[in-house]
């Protein structure tokens, strides 16, 4: 099978990044969403995203146009599904939501198509469920932005295909990817990493050992790490750090049991950068911490 025509089915952040990346080493890319607004709103994200790379001189003005005549916007699925080789969806986490969606893939895409999830901790095999393909479902999890970070991550389901499995490494290395090939198990072996990692740094920071800043300094410049825990953990968003705690303490107990500093700003409201609160308070200058130590 050739893969020439790919469908991303989600406009958000890490479906327009993963759009762009797909778009860039030569693939026909349909990018759909319900939502004109959603979708607008990831084209707009493509194109900051590629005049960045045209500014630090990683693509031409030339390129960067190429990768946006590459990828067409849809607001229905069945047209977007048309004749496409693959698809990755790029849904919020929810397993009810993304087997709704896997069972709509399964409907109006060509029987030999391959159908990726982008999920960053559900069960691949129970999204494969929602189809009569199992076989040629897979986990293709991509980090943020896509664009940039090196890494994809295979999640191999219980009945998907050495065939799959290859194709889809194929994509990833034309995109300039490294990958890891991993079993289906909750959080696989990233995100069941740095949970572990980011809500050890939260105890830290409600025993009142140091501050979030200086927690986030440490992390930086003694484990050499990119970001600190609170810095990536306003990034990803808060609710999504706590859902995915919640779901890891169902398959490995209170080890990953969220702090309760975490919880009561989800309560709150304070999501992290998107909201404009976090750990960190993003609407003043410098940026505060918002969190109790």
């Amino acid at each position: 099978m050739n893969i020439r025509r790919i469908a991303v089915v989600g406009a958000g952040l890490m479906g327009s990044g993963i759009a762009q990346a797909l778009a860039t080493p030569g693939y026909e890319i349909h990018l759909c969403d319900v939502a004109e607004e959603a979708l607008n709103k990831g084209f707009a994200g493509i194109e900051k995203s590629l005049s960045r790379f045209v500014k630090a001189k990683h693509l031409t003005e030339k390129e960067a146009e190429e990768v946006r005549s590459r990828i067409t916007g849809f607001t229905d699925m069945e047209t977007a599904l048309r004749e496409v080789d693959l698809v990755v969806e790029a849904a919020p986490e929810n397993m009810e939501l993304k087997k709704q969606i896997f069972h709509d893939l399964d409907r109006f895409t060509r029987p030999d198509a391959i159908l990726a999830t982008n999920t960053s901790e559900l069960s691949v095999t129970a999204i494969a469920s929602a189809t009569t393909r199992p076989e040629r479902v897979v986990g293709m999890h991509w980090f943020n932005p896509p664009p940039v970070m090196r890494l994809v991550e295979i999640v191999r389901g219980t009945d998907t295909s050495q065939e799959t499995i290859e194709m889809i490494m194929q994509v990833s290395e034309q995109a300039g990817k490294e990958t890891v090939v991993v079993k289906d198990v909750q959080g696989f072996v990233t995100s069941r990493a740095i949970s572990a990692h980011m809500l050890e740094c939260m105890r830290i920071l409600e025993e009142g050992v140091a501050s979030a800043e200086d927690i986030d300094k440490a992390v930086r410049l003694g484990l050499n790490y990119p970001m600190g825990p609170f810095e990536l953990a306003d990034y990803v968003g808060l609710d999504t750090m706590l859902f995915a705690s919640d779901g890891m303490v169902e398959a490995y107990g209170d080890r990953f049991r969220a702090p309760q500093t975490l919880r009561k700003l989800v309560e709150a409201g304070h999501l992290g950068r998107k909201t404009g609160k976090g750990f960190y308070d993003y609407t003043k200058k410098p940026e505060t911490v918002s969190a109790k130590k």
